[in-house]
């Protein structure tokens, strides 16, 4: 028979696992469905190669437990063990080397009644050198208030095993450090809480570069964004499980900026000047050659003389400039244009009257320049922000993302959505699914017809879409995004016309499938029987990870046995596919898969059984066959017994007997009563003997 149970299940952290020279290493190790006190111990092994002796580390329970050439690195505290809880423990290695490299088993001592499951369990630790630069450009010291602000940073590693990098910039203001933006290990970006709307906005962007060169760029810098900045670079491994590790990070200063303020305006605005005991208000335009021109002054004598190019403007009142105090002036532009854009400088100058009655100028002063910018009027612009909500960490989970529209200078628009993807960056672009502005859904060529069903794209709220993937399979590992299209109509009831569009960043859909783990043990009801007894043996198997559903997994389980113990050959005593079907194999003419033979010892001697498990993986729905489990061997002893040997065969020959005498005998019977006759005897005559006599 085939039935599940429990057994004891060691499980360590999933690998291979990948980390840096000269960085701390954690193992974990747990053991569950074991039978004994509550607190188990732990002994950690290693070796250089899987089949290579392997050479003690440390233990919970032993202390003198180390190899000599480990003992140092124990008592240092550089390799330690941590109980986490009853059933966990943890190795540390504060500072791994490169000599760690090699295969970590995590062993448990038992203290189950029966011995089923696995005692120890394996995970391979590869150690890399730390080949990680971070290699900034230093940001100009200072910048005017709205221009843009470019910080280039270089990450680079050597790639000799699957590692990823990201890298992240960071403003510190005094000792409080806040995070700019992250870039990667996935190729998604994350921003920090005070820079989310700006990135939406596009007032932040990320241009990736070749040869690890990575730049942000920071428009319209306010003085707010004054500081000292950093470039973080960080390389990363993925785990199985769809878990991503840091194994190692880097940390460099570029600089510290400061940002000149400037006035910002919109075309068309009115702007107001207060100078102070102003003769003379000149603005300068242009690049590096600047050049001046007088917008307007007072005399000496208090009138007003405008500049050549200012001149209609303030006869119109489009300009106008007005002493406010003694010696304080009111410089006013009621609607502004493009051409006052620039820097505008006031000149003091102070006058006394000479003996003959004539004003002399006898100081000037020049006041410092004052920036004046404003914003152009722009088109509509779209940003869109991709987010995911769930993540498809196993086969047959489900995936959804958000994606969130923000507009401006737009006013009331649609959006039409296509949800697109590819297998990697540089793969082709499917489109799984479109929706129109009028909210009509549809899908794309790439799609599935059998899989729409686990499609699912809807419009969450005004300007936010959501998609969702159920079931994801290995062919769904990709990159995902929204292309969203702006329309506006001019009149209600006209046709929708393109105002812009834009794509989301990317979301990435990753995991690697795991199936379940599988143990198997063999139990016989009994180890010694006699002839034309039953014996009943249980091949047990049970499983632990990531549990397949009942109706997605089936066995194949062969019983064999083998005359002597621990024999090299084996014969087939029955099997039984993963479809239910039992084949039993001819092996005599008295058995029928039974202990019962003609002769003593005929069945005995080892038994053991085979099992391969087959289960449905959720990621292609298609039936996968696991590895082969060999279960432990039980010896059965057929014992002769004299009596019961000898109680039928004398109970048939006595029986026999028995009936042929009786049979005999009434045969006798009936053949004298039926078959022999008795002759009539006729007596002589008297008579003539008496004649004779006489005669």
């Amino acid at each position: 028979t085939c039935s599940g149970a429990s057994a004891r299940v060691v499980t360590v952290s999933p690998g291979p696992l990948i980390r840096v020279e000269g960085q701390q290493v954690s193992i974990r190790c747990d053991v569950k469905d074991y039978a004994g006190p509550r607190e188990q111990d732990f002994d950690w092994m290693m070796s250089r190669e899987a089949d290579g002796q392997k050479i003690k580390i440390i233990s919970t329970i032993e202390t003198s437990f180390s190899n000599p050439s480990l003992s140092k690195r124990v008592a240092s505290g550089d390799i330690s063990v941590v109980r986490l809880q009853d059933d966990e423990a943890e190795l540390k290695i504060a500072e791994v080397q490169l000599l760690d490299a090699g295969f970590y088993w995590c062993q448990t001592p038992s203290t189950d009644v029966v011995v089923t499951g696995n005692y120890e369990a394996q995970v391979q630790l590869t150690v890399i050198p730390n080949t990680l630069k971070v290699s900034p450009q230093t940001p100009p010291p200072a910048v005017s208030e709205g221009s843009d602000l470019t910080l280039s940073c270089n990450v680079t590693r050597e790639l000799t095993h699957p590692t990823y990098l990201s890298v992240t910039w960071s403003v510190k203001r005094g000792a409080v450090s806040e995070e700019i933006l992250t870039f990667g290990p996935q190729g998604d970006v994350v921003t920090g809480t005070r820079f989310a709307r700006r990135y939406a906005d596009g007032g932040i962007r990320l241009v990736p570069g070749q040869n690890g060169k990575f730049e942000l760029v920071i428009t319209r810098v306010t003085t707010s964004d004054e500081g000292i900045y950093e470039c973080n670079g960080t390389e990363w491994t993925h785990e199985d499980g769809g878990k991503w590790i840091k194994i190692v990070e880097s940390t460099k200063e570029m600089g510290t900026v400061g940002v000149t303020p400037t006035d910002w305006l919109w075309t068309g605005s009115t702007i107001h000047f207060l100078v102070c005991s102003t003769s003379q208000i000149v603005v300068s335009t242009g690049g590096t050659a600047r050049t001046s021109h007088l917008i307007g002054s007072l005399d000496g004598r208090g009138n007003l003389v405008s500049g050549s190019m200012y001149a209609d403007r303030l006869k119109s009142g489009a300009l106008s400039l007005s002493r406010v105090h003694p010696n304080t002036f009111n410089l006013r532009f009621v609607r502004i244009q493009d051409v006052d854009m620039g820097q505008f400088v006031c000149t003091v100058s102070a006058w006394s009257v000479s003996s003959q009655g004539d004003l002399v100028k006898t100081a000037e002063a020049r006041s410092s320049a004052l920036a004046v910018v404003w914003v152009p009027p722009t088109g509509p612009t779209l940003n869109v922000i991709a987010k995911r909500i769930r993540e498809a960490s196993v086969g047959g989970a489900t995936f959804e993302m958000s994606c969130s529209v923000n507009a401006e200078n737009l006013g009331e628009a649609g959006y039409s959505v296509l949800i697109q993807s590819q297998e990697s960056l540089q793969g082709n672009v499917r489109t799984i699914m479109t929706l129109s502005p009028d909210n009509v859904l549809q899908h794309g060529g790439a799609t599935d017809p059998n899989r729409r069903d686990n499609l699912v794209l809807t419009k969450f709220g005004p300007a936010e879409f959501r998609f969702r993937l159920a079931g994801v399979q290995l062919s769904d590992r990709g990159f995902y995004w929204c292309a969203i299209t702006a329309w506006t109509k001019q009149q209600p009831g006209q046709m929708w016309t393109k105002a812009t569009s834009s794509e989301s960043n990317k979301v990435r859909i990753n995991f690697q499938e795991n199936g379940p783990s599988f143990s198997i043990a063999f139990h016989s009801d009994t180890s010694s029987v006699y002839p034309w007894e039953t014996a009943k043996m249980e091949c047990e198997l049970s499983v632990s990870g990531s549990s397949p559903k009942t109706d997605d997994l089936a066995y194949e389980v062969s019983w064999f046995f083998t005359r002597l113990r621990g024999g090299p050959t084996t014969t087939q005593v029955a099997s039984m596919d993963r479809f239910g079907v039992v084949k039993k194999s001819d092996r005599n003419s008295s058995s029928d898969i039974s202990v019962e033979r003609k002769d003593t010892h005929t069945d005995s001697g080892e038994y053991h059984c085979i099992a391969t498990p087959w289960y449905m993986s959720a990621s292609t729905g298609s039936w996968i066959e696991a590895g082969e489990l060999i279960s432990s061997r039980v010896f059965l002893t057929v014992k002769f017994a004299v009596w019961e040997s000898l109680k039928l065969p004398l109970l048939y020959g006595s029986s026999a007997s028995l009936g042929v005498g009786l049979f005999s005998l009434v045969l006798g019977l009936v053949c004298a009563h039926c078959c022999c006759r008795n002759t009539t005897h006729t007596p002589r005559s008297r008579n003539k003997l008496m004649d004779l006599e006489m005669d």
